[in-house]
């Protein structure tokens, strides 16, 4: 389980994977998003691939190649990922999301997707018509508390791989009222690898219900606990401050956008094959975070199915 913060994310992936020739090499190409994060306002350079280590299984692994997204790779689509949640308000904020997604580069696509109810609802596909991506931003309207993450891996399973890296900002309070268990929930589970199997980077901005004050606190922890865990582990960051609503989204939102805007495709040589494999990604040069997936798809010889 990854450090709770209010803590900083990252990645979208669209990776496409070149297959081994031989399906019984060890030594496989692999490739992950990986983002600059907090760079405590210093000017950024530009990264190569001598900047990266990338370790597995306390080995070292060889950097292939490391590319800036930007200028003609910088294509970016973008799922916000709204719940509504119990009777869940969020006011002027949304039209701070609003403002995000208007400004947004041109290479990027926005879609819009609800979970009402515990199930995915898909108001507009990816686009790069920014008033149809804000037309159909609504706040919340209220539904019955359910986990959101089984709307995730539907989302991301159902989102068609193409060049963009693929990024989810989800909105959500993070609780399932069906898990047994505080620390290991099921469903964020399938979401995490179903994620990190696609190369979707998860960003999350904790917004609770508006019954929060009411309700029993380990649960809006263990929400908070679930939200960090997936998005961290996908190389993307989750925001929030306490338990009560962000009093603005505007910070979070800027950080977002700054942590999109220095992504990079990272290539690399791993060992195992179909599988998700655990890597290591950090950076030599001092005072400067990057942040990666904790876990890798390593093709076989036969591309991935679902």
């Amino acid at each position: 389980m990854p450090k709770i913060t209010a803590l900083a994310l990252l990645p979208l992936t669209c990776a496409v994977f070149s297959a081994a020739e031989d399906p019984t090499t060890a030594d496989t190409p692999a490739q992950m998003i990986v983002t600059v994060g907090h760079h405590y306002g210093r000017v950024l350079p530009v990264l190569t691939k001598d900047d990266l280590t990338v370790t597995q299984q306390y080995q070292p692994r060889a950097v292939t190649n490391l590319t800036p997204l930007r200028g003609s790779r910088a294509d970016l689509e973008l799922f916000v990922l709204v719940d509504h949640c119990s009777n869940c308000e969020a006011g002027s904020q949304f039209e701070e999301l609003s403002h995000f997604i208007g400004s947004q580069p041109a290479g990027t696509k926005i879609g819009i997707a609800y979970i009402q109810n515990g199930r995915l609802q898909v108001a507009e596909n990816p686009t790069a018509d920014r008033a149809r991506a804000v037309n159909a931003l609504n706040t919340p309207q209220g539904s019955k508390p359910a986990s959101p993450f089984h709307a995730l891996t539907d989302l991301i399973r159902s989102w068609p791989r193409a060049t963009a890296r693929r990024v989810v900002l989800m909105v959500s309070n993070g609780i399932n009222p069906d898990a047994a268990d505080r620390l290991q929930d099921p469903s964020a589970e399938e979401a995490l690898a179903t994620a990190q199997r696609a190369g979707v980077t998860l960003y999350v901005i904790y917004h609770p219900s508006a019954d929060y004050v009411e309700t029993d606190a380990s649960k809006l922890d263990t929400g908070q606990v679930q939200l960090a865990h997936v998005a961290d582990e996908t190389g993307g960051e989750a925001y929030f401050l306490g338990f009560g609503p962000l009093p603005s989204l505007a910070p979070f939102l800027t950080d977002l956008a700054d942590h999109l805007a220095n992504q990079y495709l990272l290539e690399f040589r791993a060992e195992g094959i179909g599988a998700l494999q655990t890597v290591t990604v950090k950076s030599r040069i001092t005072d400067l975070e990057v942040m990666a997936p904790d876990k890798v798809f390593v093709p076989g010889a036969a591309p991935a199915t679902k």
